[in-house]
């Protein structure tokens, strides 16, 4: 498993739907992903004064992060996204 560095965080991205809520099947790729990933690992913060301060997300959460703020990794054909804390915009609560 990846363990982030500092304040950087490991993103897995949620996949995109292929059916709509009535249960149409779309058939063409969706251009526009949305950027709403899960934590899957945290960094243990950044210093501030020399003090340790902690990240604001945890592991489990969802998350709306910028869209090229990312690196994205490929294991065993899973997709991880790596991104400063700083680049995650809010946590989602859907």
């Amino acid at each position: 498993m990846l363990q982030p560095l500092h304040d950087n965080v490991v993103l897995k991205k949620e996949k995109a739907e292929k059916k709509t809520a009535s249960g149409i099947i779309l058939t063409t790729e969706v251009k526009d992903q949305p950027a709403i990933a899960e934590v899957i690992a945290v960094g243990e913060g950044t210093l501030v004064d020399g003090k340790l301060v902690p990240l604001s997300v945890k592991v489990g959460d969802k998350v709306v992060y910028k869209k090229y703020s990312t690196t994205e990794l490929k294991i065993d054909e899973e997709e991880y996204l790596i991104i400063a804390e700083k680049d995650i915009l809010a946590v989602y609560k859907g």
